[in-house]
């Protein structure tokens, strides 16, 4: 058991340390709780204890234990310290583990805003913010990353006349330009997205925004280095792997210890994998679409395309 001098010692970096260097964080908290509950899972099967015999020990409940190790809480250093006495790792592996709690336990802008962003935004700010590369398929509408202030409003609106909302549309279009910042700031993720042409033409919200929205995609990504915009075009035939129904999102990062992963984008709630074969099996997914899709300046002739249409279909009243 370690002194209550060593205990100050090795949490006192907490006090300081938010998680963030400039207002970017070092790394995605979530991600690090991900790697923490992985680390802290291993020691314990490595002792042959099941999360209710490490909660008896720990005089703490087995879902307490179960949560920690399934990155469902922020974790408390002191615990995760009274947890390392228990479960006895290396010094190496202790200093290692404790330096991933810290990281995990800090915060980042996102958290500023509560529950007033949306759960959903929450999370990926969180992930994004440390991510080396974000990879998108989005078959309908457009990743909240490329959206103009004008398309988000337009999608609050529909929102809020289908019923109650549970997030500050005010606060979640701030949170969003935050969120771009975060992704196109000059030492950012690589960034590529592949959109379907059925969600650029089959769109919901009024014809000039979609205009301008457009017109946007092709400027910024004729203009950023690390952001890559394809398009995958209406084509007849079959496919050699199943189509995604629904957008999702890939993530690496630079540290290779920590786990890639994938979300899923779902109605009720998104669904965050980060078993390797989950990994894979979404990898196989976007290189299909990836590949069957134009290259970058035919997707950019493509969008001014589509703009021009819209543009000529709407007429006088744009």
């Amino acid at each position: 058991m370690r002194s209550a001098v060593e205990r100050v010692n090795e949490s006192s970096l907490t006090c300081m340390d938010d998680g963030s260097r400039g207002g970017t964080p070092l790394s995605s908290p979530f991600v690090r709780r991900l790697r923490l509950g992985a680390e802290l899972r291993a020691l314990r099967q490595r002792r042959g204890l099941t999360t209710e015999q490490l909660g008896g020990l720990f005089h703490q409940s087995r879902m307490k234990i179960s949560r920690l190790e399934n990155a469902q809480v922020r974790p408390d250093l002191v615990e995760v310290m009274d947890l390392l006495d228990l479960l006895g790792p290396t010094d190496d592996k202790r200093a290692e583990i404790i330096s991933i709690a810290r990281e995990a336990a800090g915060k980042g802008w996102w958290d500023a805003y509560g529950d007033a962003m949306g759960d959903r935004q929450r999370l990926y700010a969180d992930i994004e913010s440390g991510a080396a590369t974000i990879r998108e398929y989005f078959p309908t509408a457009l990743p909240g990353n490329l959206q103009l202030p004008a398309y988000t409003q337009s999608l609050i609106e529909d929102d809020i006349a289908a019923g109650p909302i549970s997030y500050v549309p005010e606060r979640l279009i701030e949170a969003r330009r935050r969120r771009q910042e975060t992704v196109f700031r000059p030492d950012g993720p690589d960034y590529e997205v592949v959109l379907d042409e059925v969600g650029l033409r089959r769109f919901s919200v009024p014809p000039k925004i979609m205009h301008d929205q457009l017109v946007h995609l092709v400027e910024e990504s004729a203009l950023r280095p690390k952001f890559v915009l394809k398009v995958f075009p209406i084509r007849t035939g079959r496919t050699s792997v199943p189509l995604p129904k629904s957008a999702f999102f890939l993530y690496s990062f630079s540290d290779p210890a920590d786990p890639s992963v994938v979300i899923e984008e779902a109605t009720a709630a998104d669904h965050v994998r980060t078993r390797p074969d989950e990994f894979v099996k979404y990898v196989r997914r976007y290189e299909f679409v990836r590949s069957a899709a134009l290259s970058e300046e035919e997707s950019r002739g493509l969008l001014l395309e589509i703009a021009n249409q819209i543009l000529h279909e709407a007429g006088p009243h744009l």
